[in-house]
């Protein structure tokens, strides 16, 4: 459950949580397809109307106070409730499931893991209306709170709500290894198992900063006890794989990504990393 699913209680829970989210007033107003103004004065009423103040200033930021924690705590209450409710009522309707169900997922999950649950819901349930949104974890979580999505599946990054937050129901449905991937001609083809430091001197390729393999990669490269030098940006797997094999350096890789013919992988993964050779 997801607190921004539901707001028969109160709409402007929504503007609440995503500043509880996102720190700023502009930030939650963006999110929620608002304008700051109009973002402020709902939370100004809101405020007026429960007779508590829910915001108090921090530096450039707001933060909320214990009196709008405990307001979001029970919409969250409420909310699920309601949910319930609906799908109670779903039974008395009877016949097959129907209504719309919207998923947003990032780059491998996307492509490889929900098509197949959007093809054993459409067999499962024609009636269902179902889409599809290709888009960055944290996006997708932007997605959840301005509710133009039902479901996320997401990498796991810094900027993402941890699972401990209790306004979002997080789920682990599998763990995906990453990949070292180097040129037909870097000394370490044919190594099945490669330590991330033995890659520091190498040149990188890498996706744009702000996006979720960018933070992952660095991250990795800093717990092997060095920064990448990040030689070329690519955001699609198969323009990473083309600048690798041509030996303009060499990247990371989920197992799960689609890689260009003619790329090999290596035998068995390590603590470590498996190496895979884009030739």
């Amino acid at each position: 459950m997801i607190l921004y699913g539901s707001y028969m209680i109160d709409r402007r829970l929504k503007v609440l949580g995503a500043v509880e989210r996102h720190g700023t007033v502009t930030a939650a107003a963006e999110v929620c397809r608002l304008t700051p103004s109009a973002a402020s004065h709902q939370l100004q009423a809101l405020a007026r109307e429960l007779d508590v103040a829910l915001l108090e200033p921090v530096g450039r930021g707001v933060r909320l106070t214990e009196a709008a924690h405990t307001l979001l705590a029970h919409g969250r209450t409420l909310a699920t409730q309601w949910e319930r409710a609906q799908a109670d009522l779903a039974a008395h309707r009877g016949g097959d499931v129907g209504g719309r169900l919207r998923f947003c997922g990032f780059s491998t999950a996307a492509s490889a893991v929900v098509p197949e649950a959007l093809d054993r819901l459409r067999r499962a349930h024609p009636a269902l209306r179902l889409q599809l949104r290709e888009t960055e974890p944290a996006r997708s979580f932007d997605l959840l709170a301005a509710d133009d999505a039902d479901i996320a599946v997401v990498v796991a990054t810094p900027d993402i709500p941890p699972v401990s937050d209790a306004a979002i129901d997080q789920r682990v449905l599998y763990d995906e290894p990453l990949d070292v991937l180097v040129g037909p001609e870097h000394p370490l083809v044919g190594h099945d198992d490669v330590a991330l430091a033995d890659l520091a001197a190498d040149p990188w390729i890498c996706s744009n900063p702000g996006r979720a393999y960018h933070q992952l990669v660095t991250l990795a490269c800093a717990g092997a006890g060095f920064a990448p030098d990040i030689a070329h940006y690519a955001d699609e797997w198969d323009t990473g794989a083309a600048l690798v094999a041509r030996g303009f350096g060499v990247a990371l890789v989920p197992r799960l990504a689609e890689l260009p013919r003619g790329t090999t992988r290596g035998a068995s993964p390590s603590a470590a990393r498996r190496c895979r050779s884009a030739g």
